[in-house]
């Protein structure tokens, strides 16, 4: 019984890990104000950047730092779109979901017979030994360590830095931070460009380490979840984290169901779209606090900003 709980915690953990890289990228861009919903997209492109880069290249840090540039590259044809042309931006974003969708089933075809071997783990010394969840909770692949140091990277730079603070002010009032000097659409673009890196990063963790293998449609809709989880965590980066392992419970919980062989008289279609269920009715009970989102959503979000010259 313990081997299987610490099984389930370990795949939890990591099927987790891509929705929490991700939705924090996506929050730093909301927080500046910018609402990007091509998530899907340039995760699909990330992963097969960074399935291609590890195939021919052989090492996973280039792999993740090809689909973290594929992602940034994509995000910024967004980026110029609603920021310098000022297009609308949730149009502009199902546009680059799409767009990012067809591009990597066109790149990746010829990648689609082809396997990686598996990343070796690295436990973590005198943590993985631990009695219990030890094993579980340190003996991981390096991108689940470093999401973490990115959890606490992007919850310093928000609330300890001044160009959080910045960020933040530009997310609420952007004709504000531009009379007292801050560049508005500079600030915004960086924001969008790490947004989309994180994206593509997360895409190249998929095709990378979790699978590891490119499939056409192996993004399968956790870009949407990584932005629900934005709304979930009421742009709080801890409460992101917190939702990204739920939603990954919940995939695993359906994988082990239908892996057991126990007789359930639940059809396994249902059973695949229990994470995407989850991800609706945690959406529509959030959404029905409106207070809550007001309070915490930023006040410009989606809205153009064009400075006075």
């Amino acid at each position: 019984m313990e081997s299987l709980l610490i099984a389930i915690v370990a795949a939890t953990i990591v099927a987790g890990t891509p929705l929490v890289i991700v939705a924090l990228g996506e929050l730093i861009a909301e927080r500046a104000g910018v609402l990007n919903l091509g998530a899907e997209g340039m995760m699909a492109v990330g992963a097969v950047a960074g399935f291609a880069a590890a195939h021919h290249l052989g090492s996973s840090a280039l792999a993740m730092g090809a689909g973290l540039l594929a992602g940034m590259a994509v995000s910024l044809i967004f980026a110029f779109l609603v920021l310098t042309l000022m297009a609308n931006q949730v149009a502009c974003g199902l546009a680059l979901a799409i767009f990012g969708v067809g591009l990597s089933a066109f790149v990746g075809k010829s990648y689609e017979s082809i396997s990686l071997p598996a990343a070796p783990a690295w436990p973590l010394p005198g943590l993985a030994e631990l009695p219990g969840l030890g094993p579980a909770l340190f003996t991981h692949q390096w991108p689940i360590y470093a999401s973490w140091l990115l959890l606490a990277g992007v919850l310093w730079f928000l609330h300890k830095s001044r160009a959080g603070l910045a960020l933040r002010a530009i997310g609420e009032s952007p004709a504000a931070a531009h009379a007292l000097g801050y560049p508005v659409i500079r600030i915004r673009y960086a924001a969008t460009l790490f947004g989309g890196a994180l994206a593509g990063a997360g895409g190249a963790f998929l095709s990378v380490f979790y699978t590891p293998l490119w499939a056409e449609g192996m993004i399968a809709g956790r870009g949407w979840i990584a932005l629900a989880l934005v709304v979930f965590a009421t742009w709080r980066p801890w409460r992101v984290m917190l939702g990204a392992y739920l939603f990954g419970g919940v995939m695993v919980a359906q994988l082990f169901v239908q892996g057991s062989g126990a007789q359930i008289e639940v059809p396994t279609q249902l059973l695949t779209a229990l994470p995407y269920l989850a991800t609706i009715v945690v959406l529509v009970l959030i959404s029905s606090n409106r207070r809550m989102i007001r309070l915490n959503s930023p006040a410009s979000l989606g809205q153009a900003f064009k400075p006075d010259t």
